[in-house]
């Protein structure tokens, strides 16, 4: 999918993990957000946060399928997309396999960590039992461009 294959409603539902990834990186963490949708209503989202919470799978996507686990009363979230500023690192795909997510957008790829498209296509093994649809670089322009800030006044 690419440009214009977006829905308007992928597009706003990107920029809410944008905002989220903001909301990130004012509380010192890498900038990346996600938000689970169903049906159009959002049911999960969440933002990085390891550093602050002391758990190292507190990740953006992590967050957001505890909340929409929580939310729908299951632990399998069949008819979810999820939406996600960066692509995914392993053990997130691992999560969104589990969870049974349908639909994954991201916006910026992650070249070195990337799960989907960049370092490996897990999603597209053949041990997997199940297939997510998975796309890449909506409002990747925004979302690199907040990687890279928030890096670059690290150094």
């Amino acid at each position: 999918m690419k440009g214009s294959a977006y829905s308007a409603a992928d597009t706003l539902f990107m920029s809410q993990a944008i905002s989220l990834a903001n909301q990130a990186a004012l509380a010192g963490e890498v900038p990346v957000g996600a938000v689970i949708v169903k049906k159009g209503v959002v049911v999960g989202s969440g933002f990085n946060q390891p550093i602050t919470t002391k758990d190292s799978s507190a990740h953006a996507e992590i967050v957001a399928i505890r909340q929409a686990c929580q939310t729908l009363g299951n632990y399998r979230l069949p008819g979810c997309d999820m939406y996600v500023s960066l692509e995914p690192c392993i053990m997130c795909v691992g999560a969104l396999i589990h969870a049974r997510i349908n639909r994954l957008i991201y916006a910026a790829s992650e070249p070195r960590a990337g799960a989907i498209h960049s370092r490996m296509r897990l999603p597209e093994s053949d041990f997997i039992n199940h297939k997510i649809s998975c796309h890449g670089g909506l409002l990747k322009e925004q979302s690199a461009q907040l990687l890279k800030d928030f890096f670059s006044s690290r150094r």
